[in-house]
């Protein structure tokens, strides 16, 4: 379900849904105590250590000072301003990461960031140059993509506030909402997906395709995936006009009713709302960012980074090991949490069951179940779950580590949010989690 680069394929993630799997791999993950004295010290002073450990206002506080000495310093003004992106800091964002353009044009992940950041605000036809200016194809067909969307993007009407029952829990919760004004279809909720419809929603809504590009291969099959421009999609009484859309041809999980659904939304649809996905209500409300902000205790809020267009990362722990970095992808089913086999020992509280091993993809990955993790106050127990053997980039959690530049301890999933109901804040940049 999840769209764009060859590493998040939907035809990969779609496949690994239906055999009821979401996992993730890493490398070593180093423990932040694991070293002594001096040599601790040392490492406390490196930002890039600091970063890769997660540990973003330490090594933000590093890259300044560092610029302080030398204001052309590129590697430090992309780094802030990708720490400021992971925050949703526009401003400072835009700031740092157009400098260190300017100073390494040929360096990749800076303007890609940026490109980023004037997506995230919907300032598309400031990314489209950025972009065209990457030789990498999905660069390239995005670029082709957002010239393509004129006017204002991202028209939110309609009520102030939604609230659209679940029409299933499981295996991951999904709405009904409209394409173009046509009849209502059902629709995975994934935080790790944008707008992608199934390639029969966007023949029905006479799409018409401006890009395309590969989205890996799913069943020995290549996946394509197009991409258009949308006039409407409604959820409830929320309608929002004028949005970027894709399709592809790959398979997907079946309803309980063995239909197909019509396609996922997930972080990109819910990053221009207050969004709350009640599990245990068995609901999603969307309120739009002028309504009133619900109190909830500060002790059930959590800090919110966004990674990419739209990984969400939070901080969680596995058993009494964290809190660190852990990213939360709601599509996982039958799964509570993805992490690898090297934490799955080191940590403890987790049993791998080594004598049920499935193969994908030349990997190993073990049923687990993980005796106690947690999201601040929010705790699940005897938690079904998936560890790799071996590195596995670009699925949910550990695996993703080489991608954000930053160490991830697990991914936490559906089966962990059951009992709660999360709420996203991408303006305040916090994530709160609540029994209801």
């Amino acid at each position: 379900m999840t769209p764009g680069a060859d590493l998040h394929d939907p035809g990969r993630r779609a496949f690994l849904r239906r055999i009821g799997l979401t996992v993730a791999a890493s490398a070593v993950l180093p423990l932040l105590d694991a070293a002594p004295g001096a040599a601790r010290a040392a490492a406390d002073d490196d930002p890039d250590r600091l970063f890769k450990q997660g540990r973003f206002t330490a090594a933000e506080r590093g890259y300044r000072r560092l610029l302080r000495k030398d204001p052309r310093d590129a590697h430090a003004l992309a780094q802030v301003g990708y720490i400021a992106l992971l925050s949703n800091r526009f401003g400072e964002a835009e700031e740092h990461l157009s400098k260190a353009v300017a100073l390494r044009p040929g360096d990749v992940a800076p303007a890609q960031r940026l490109a980023e950041c004037f997506v995230r605000q919907d300032r598309l036809a400031r990314a489209v140059p950025l972009l065209k200016g990457i030789d990498r194809p999905r660069d390239q067909a995005f670029a082709e993509l957002y010239s393509h969307i004129g006017g204002t993007p991202w028209q939110i009407h309609g009520a102030r506030s939604t609230r659209v029952p679940f029409v299933t829990l499981d295996p991951v919760p999904a709405v009904e909402a409209s394409v173009n004004g046509g009849k209502p279809g059902k629709f995975w909720l994934d935080t790790y997906a944008t707008l992608d419809l199934s390639r029969e929603a966007a023949e029905e809504a006479g799409l018409r395709a401006v890009a395309s590009m590969s989205g890996g291969v799913a069943n020995n099959q290549p996946v394509t995936i197009w991409l258009g421009v949308l006039d409407s999609f409604k959820i409830g009484d929320i309608e929002i006009r004028n949005l970027p859309v894709q399709w592809s041809d790959a398979q997907r999980p079946s309803l309980p009713d063995g239909t197909t659904a019509a396609g996922a939304f997930g972080t990109t649809i819910f990053y221009h709302f207050l969004t709350t996905m009640n599990y245990a209500g068995r609901a999603l409300t969307l309120r739009r960012k002028t309504t009133a902000v619900p109190r909830t205790p500060a002790a059930d809020r959590l800090p919110l980074w966004l990674a990419g267009d739209h990984y969400p990362c939070t901080l969680g722990s596995l058993g009494d090991y964290g809190p660190r970095l852990v990213t939360v992808d709601t599509g996982g089913i039958g799964s509570g949490l993805d992490t690898t086999v090297e934490i799955a020992e080191r940590v403890g509280g987790i049993t791998v069951d080594y004598d049920h091993p499935i193969e994908q993809a030349g990997n190993k990955i073990y049923p687990i179940t993980a005796e106690r993790i947690s999201l601040g106050r929010a705790v699940g127990r005897d938690l079904p779950g998936h560890a790799a053997e071996k590195v596995f980039p670009g699925l949910p959690g550990p695996g993703q580590s080489a991608l954000f530049g930053f160490d991830l301890l697990a991914n936490f999933t559906h089966e962990f949010f059951k009992p709660y109901a999360v709420t996203f804040d991408y303006t305040s940049m916090h994530l709160s989690i609540t029994p209801r």
